[in-house]
Order: structure tokens, then C-alpha cells, then sequence
């Protein structure tokens, strides 16, 4: 099996790039590689590899800049995923693409289901989720919105409050942004079974969208107080 993993290099395609290679030949690309401002360079990069799946766990994360760069995250975080999704449904084989909780408005009190319907507010979630809808299109399509992703790799919230509480006395959090968690290891264990499942099975359909979470929820707030704690504990040089 072949499989083309776009994005390797993000903290999600770093834990899948190892995960994955039990399944069988796994060619990663990043920016340098693959530019997905050109969807020329898109479509013959998919066509000279002829992978049996595509991933796709790339995109434009810049959450505050988009509002300002907005033709760049259209292009890569609407554009590129339709591009994809076009030279996959050509070439007959399932696309696993990334997308975000962003597109949702956050209002509901309870976690949000798949079944629930977006509202986009940013820039952003806007781009993603347009991108999510010419993904659809694609018969065999999974749509994976994570959230709050953790890893040892790549930018995230764990590094960013260990690097500020080795440079300020104290912190200012806001406590009003809910949410969960999760692991890249955990993403990275539902992908390798869903590619497995679809490499052992001719007949598989399982296709569609899907939120990937852990248990429980928490507030930046809370969880900032965590990881200061929990470094603390550990003898992690602070200045808390």
C-alpha cells in the first residue's frame, strides 16, 4: 500500500509518518516539497506518486493573521483540499482530510457532534470549512476534526505555556475557551485503524465525517495550571 502523507512535517503527519509504516510505503511532503499555493504542482505530485490513499494534514493554522492574509489561507485551507479531493475522486481512492472544531461557534454547552451544524466566525474557520464542504464531494472522504492538539513536536499550547513560564513571573489566561485535549498519539492510533481497515477491506464504507477527541473537557485557564504545575513538579526550571 502506498500512502501519501501531505504534511509531514506538522505534529500530526510527524506522528503518523512512523504509526503508519507497519501499513506499508508511506511518501510524506511538506512546503518545500509541495507547494499547495499551486494546485498544478497538486495535481502532479498526486498523479506521479499514485498513491492508494491520500492524508492530508496540512493547512493555514494562523488563526489571528488569517484575518489579515485571507486570500493565503483560502488557497491553502479551501483551494488545495478541493484540489486533493479532485485528483483523488479521479483516481478512485479515499482521501483522510484534517479540519478543525474552528467551525463551530463555540455557543453550544455540550460537546459538539457530527451531526451538529457549523458556524463558522473567523477567517479562519470560514476557510476550513468551505474546504470541508468540496471534500465532501468526494465519495470516499473522511473528514477529521480535531481540537486542542498535544505532541512532543511542532507548535501547540503545552510548548507555548513551557516556554512562557521559563520567561515571565505570571501569566494572564482566559478561562471562557472550553474544550479537550488530545494527544497526537491518539489521532495518530484512529488514522493507522482506519487505514488498515481500508487496506483489509475491498469493501469498506465506513466513510464520512468524524470528530477525534479524549474524555473530559477543560478551560486554557485550567489547563495552563496544569502543565505550570504539573512542570513544577518535575523540577522544570520556571520563573512562577
Amino acid at each position: 500500500m502506498k500512502i501519501l502523507l501531505i504534511g509531514k512535517d506538522g505534529q500530526v503527519g510527524f506522528a503518523l509518518q512512523k504509526k503508519l509504516l507497519p501499513l506499508g510505503e508511506v511518501i510524506g511532503t511538506n512546503r518545500e516539497s509541495l507547494d499547495l499555493k499551486n494546485l498544478d504542482s497538486i495535481k502532479a505530485t498526486i498523479h506521479s506518486i499514485k498513491p492508494d490513499i491520500i492524508i492530508n494534514t496540512t493547512g493555514y493554522t494562523k488563526v489571528d493573521l488569517a484575518e489579515k492574509e485571507q486570500e493565503l489561507a483560502y488557497q491553502i485551507n479551501t483551494l488545495a483540499p478541493q484540489a486533493i479531493a479532485r485528483e483523488a475522486e479521479i483516481l478512485n481512492i479515499p482521501l483522510i482530510h484534517f479540519s478543525t472544531d474552528y467551525v463551530f461557534d463555540g455557543s453550544k454547552k455540550d460537546s459538539y457532534l457530527e451531526i451538529d451544524q457549523p458556524n463558522p466566525l473567523s477567517i479562519y474557520a470560514k476557510t476550513k470549512w468551505e474546504g470541508e464542504k468540496l471534500v465532501y464531494q468526494h465519495r470516499k472522504h473522511f473528514i477529521l476534526r480535531v481540537g486542542w492538539v498535544f505532541g512532543i513536536y511542532g507548535s501547540n499550547f503545552l510548548f507555548t505555556i513551557l516556554k512562557l513560564i521559563q520567561e515571565k513571573k505570571s501569566l494572564q489566561i482566559v478561562g471562557d475557551r472550553w474544550g479537550t485535549p488530545t494527544s497526537v498519539y491518539l489521532i495518530a492510533d484512529i488514522v493507522f485503524r482506519i487505514v488498515k481497515n481500508i487496506k483489509n477491506k475491498p469493501d469498506f464504507e465506513d466513510f464520512g465525517t468524524y470528530h477525534i477527541a479524549s474524555k473530559g473537557e477543560t478551560n486554557w485557564y485550567e489547563y495552563a495550571c496544569y502543565i505550570t504545575n504539573e512542570a513544577i513538579q518535575l523540577g522544570f526550571k520556571t520563573q512562577m
